[in-house]
């Protein structure tokens, strides 16, 4: 292997966590039962990488074989956009891999693609950007997963330079009539797709029944155990209603663009200006939506929710746009654009 594929896969390795090693070299298939047997996995992440790099030179593996590995890694855990695409239509896997290739590569003169069927149906392409005088890097590539027989896209690490190419290579090669970004991001594809295809078991009970009956029972002062049921009942049903009762998608964020007039009597300079008040908030947890129903169910936020955050689940994304309804600096209603 050349110094490139060596970097490769010592990058790649850092990225695997060790306790998936093992199944991700299986599923690959490029060691054989003895190579495989001779790792000893309960070896520090460096000893394993020194020990996998030998192994791939006896072989004589090259880029396209680490490549395949990645690929492979991949699947298990990333971080996606998802993109929507205009009138889907059928197309046949050998058809679209065939087409997708000759367009991207009719685009771009150097670039490198490689796609692979998941066992869910979804199609997982990589792609490694080159440009007119330097070869495709595969230190940086793209990754796109595409169910075939629905108008989803999600797409991860791509640079607005590539995102025109992308784009027309997948509606050309799937037939589409456009491709629009959905504004919605997350670091597992299961969640965000689950989210967005509505996969998840969601519920929506009409009255929760005896809310909270676990957690007063250390409440010994029965008086307060009955004045604090009825408001903790209406936050828990307010939450509920917002977000459902199941388990939700694991998104780690939410974006609010704010593009509105500045509302304040006592700051005159900044109420009079015509151009809207620009900024920016985000909400960040390891599982956004639990957290949110937490808020709502615990007290910690009023109740009922917001739309601005009951909408994420509703409309299955998570970057909005807040702007006036109405014109002039009187307007006092909002909406979130889709």
């Amino acid at each position: 292997m050349d110094e490139s594929t060596k970097r490769l896969l010592q990058r790649l390795m850092r990225r695997i966590p060790t306790q998936m090693l093992r199944t991700t070299l299986d599923k690959w298939g490029r060691l054989t039962g003895e190579q495989l047997q001779s790792m000893d996995f309960t070896q520090s992440k460096w000893a394993l990488t020194e020990k996998l790099l030998a192994i791939c030179e006896e072989n004589e593996l090259a880029v396209k074989h680490i490549t395949e590995l990645e690929m492979i890694s991949h699947i298990v855990s990333s971080m996606f956009d998802y993109r929507f695409l205009d009138d889907a239509h059928s197309v046949e896997l050998t058809q679209f891999k065939e087409q997708f290739k000759s367009h991207l590569r009719e685009l771009i003169r150097h670039v490198s693609v490689k796609i692979k069927k998941h066992t869910d149906e979804a199609v997982w392409i990589r792609i490694a950007w080159g440009d007119t005088f330097s070869r495709p890097n595969h230190m940086k590539p793209t990754y796109v997963v595409h169910s075939l027989q629905t108008p989803y896209v999600f797409v991860t690490s791509l640079t607005s330079k590539q995102k025109p190419l992308l784009s027309q290579a997948l509606v050309l090669s799937a037939r589409y009539q456009a491709i629009k970004d959905a504004n919605l991001s997350g670091r597992k594809l299961t969640a965000i797709r689950d989210l967005l295809m509505r996969q998840y078991h969601q519920v929506f009970p009409t009255r929760y029944p005896t809310p909270l009956a676990e957690n007063n029972q250390t409440v010994s002062n029965q008086h307060i155990e009955r004045e604090q049921a009825v408001p903790a009942a209406n936050r828990l049903q307010a939450a509920y209603e917002a977000f459902g009762g199941g388990m939700l998608p694991q998104l780690q964020s939410a974006v609010y663009k704010l593009e509105t007039k500045f509302r304040d009597h006592s700051n005159k300079t900044m109420t009079e200006r015509e151009e809207p008040f620009r900024c920016v908030v985000k909400f960040a947890s390891t599982n956004l939506l639990e957290s949110l129903r937490h808020c709502a169910s615990s007290g910690i936020a009023s109740t009922p929710v917001t739309p601005l955050l009951s909408s994420i689940p509703l409309k299955g994304k998570n970057y909005f746009v807040i702007t006036d309804n109405g014109p002039g600096p009187s307007s006092q209603m909002r909406q979130p654009q889709n």
